[in-house]
């Protein structure tokens, strides 16, 4: 970055005008107490208007009445106003309270003056630690070379076979408690940087949002030009890096057995005696809970996006329904009017009428039909080795059946593939049952088929073969 792109950040940057702010203390100290600190999102105005006028009260009685006067409900109203941009108020549909979030470039600055007052312990091993699988894992997973990746696999296993056989001999390692420290301030940095991300994502697609309304409201074009410019910007957001380690992050959060081992993690993480004493352990086991509100706020801009665009478009084509039956109208009523006062001189020209002349000799002569031969003879198939039986097994698949699996599967977890359902509830009638559930999944509005994976189904015939089918993986979900 050169003196002039740092100049502009300077003058338009919201997080830079948040730090030049006459009252940056209170704002920052402020967001931390209410957002930063306890991971919260989407807070209430009057919930905001009584934390802050606690805040202002401790504040007033220190430095005198004078020091802030304005109201907390002002305050509030400028760091939200868009010359500020450093806190995000909208509202809820169906809810007339306002709400309000951190902005990514405010939370970019809480975080900045969080990292000034140092550290009494400062995780180095862990990082590095963390860098070195990330590049093995990176060097390893684009390898191309067979041979070159199976002794890697060989020196990892023997790896391995070693640390076994040293825990078989007593000789236990266990992570020392300056290690286990390490280990987790790295993990509190890892999930408030995800958060953040969150913040950021959300961010970008509510942009995508206003670009469209803008460019639907001012679009001159053919609704088949501004479909194709709209979808080719929303493709660049979910194709972008950032859109697709996003989706992956969602896929990974929405698998139960993620979730699960997850938090299995998580609590037995709070259960090491190294980190008995650290301050906030047990918040560690609530970062999923954390997460899956920011996740689903993000979605909900998506799905927020897709109707709005759905609705501008309702209007679009009904401002067009409207103009045309204006032209109707006009032309009737001038019909109209033509009728009472018709216009003199030849009002229309049409052709005079012509006889069709046919002269005889553009006829055809007779010409004697012929006699087509027919092999009449039917001779009688052997057929007495065809099992007839083919036509009298025919069966149905019961769909109600298979409800009844998904539903039953789905009472014990948010949502499950077919794999899953079919684990549980063995496939009973081959492929017609496969691809029986396959169109309750497109008839669902609770099912996604994710044409970028695959998975296998397996199932037993009668005479004990098992059979397997590959096609693309279906996720069923409990419907809200």
């Amino acid at each position: 970055m050169d003196y002039y792109a740092i100049n502009a950040l300077r003058e338009n940057h919201a997080g830079w005008s948040l730090l030049r702010a006459q009252n940056a203390p209170l704002a920052i100290s402020f967001f931390m107490a209410a957002f930063t600190g306890p991971n919260q999102r989407n807070l209430g105005r009057q919930q905001l208007i009584d934390s802050l006028d606690d805040v202002l009260f401790g504040l007033r009685d220190a430095y005198g009445e004078d020091k802030f006067p304005r109201l907390a409900a002002e305050y509030l109203d400028d760091w939200a106003a868009p010359e500020r941009a450093w806190l995000r108020k909208y509202y809820i549909q169906g809810q007339d309270e306002p709400r309000y979030d951190l902005t990514p470039a405010a939370e970019d600055v809480v975080r900045w003056v969080e990292s000034l007052k140092g550290r009494d312990f400062v995780a180095t091993q862990s990082r590095l630690t963390s860098i070195f699988a990330v590049l093995e894992r990176l060097v390893q997973q684009s390898e191309t070379d067979p041979e070159v990746r199976l002794k890697e696999l060989q020196s990892q296993r023997d790896a391995i076979d070693a640390e076994m056989q040293r825990i078989r001999d007593g000789n236990i390692r266990v992570m020392t408690a300056p290690e286990a420290l390490d280990h987790f301030q790295q993990l509190q940095a890892l999930a408030k940087d995800l958060l953040s991300d969150f913040r950021e994502v959300e961010q970008n697609f509510r942009k995508l949002d206003r670009q469209v309304r803008e460019q639907i409201a001012t679009w001159d074009g053919t609704q088949g030009e501004l479909l194709e410019s709209i979808f080719a910007n929303q493709q660049d957001i979910s194709s972008s890096l950032q859109g697709r380690t996003f989706q992956g992050f969602w896929d990974y959060l929405m698998s139960p057995e993620s979730r699960r081992k997850l938090q299995d993690l998580l609590q037995r993480a709070t259960q090491i005696e190294a980190l008995a004493q650290t301050e906030n352990l047990h918040t560690v086991t609530n970062l999923h809970q954390d997460w899956l509100p920011a996740v689903e706020q993000t979605q909900g801009t998506v799905r927020q996006l897709s109707q709005q665009m759905r609705r501008l478009l309702d209007d679009k084509v009904f401002l067009e329904n409207k103009r045309i039956m204006q032209l109707i109208r006009s032309v009737e009523s001038g019909a109209l009017a033509t009728r009472e006062q018709p216009p003199p001189g030849d009002f229309i020209a049409i052709d005079g009428p012509q006889v069709e002349i046919t002269l005889p000799f553009e006829r055809p002569l007779y010409e004697p039909s012929r006699r087509v031969m027919v092999e009449d003879h039917i001779e009688t198939a052997d057929d007495a080795d065809v099992d007839a039986g083919a036509l009298f097994s025919q069966f149905h698949v019961d769909k109600e059946r298979l409800k009844a699996n998904i539903d039953a599967v789905l009472a014990e977890a948010e949502q499950a593939t077919l794999a899953d359902i079919t684990k549980k509830h063995p496939v009973q009638q081959g492929l017609a049952e496969i691809v029986a559930y396959y169109q309750l999944a497109t008839e669902s509005d609770w099912a996604t088929i994710n044409a970028e994976t695959e998975q296998h189904i397996a199932w037993q015939l009668e005479d004990g073969s098992i059979r397997e089918a590959t096609l693309e993986q279906i996720i069923f979900g409990r419907p809200a």
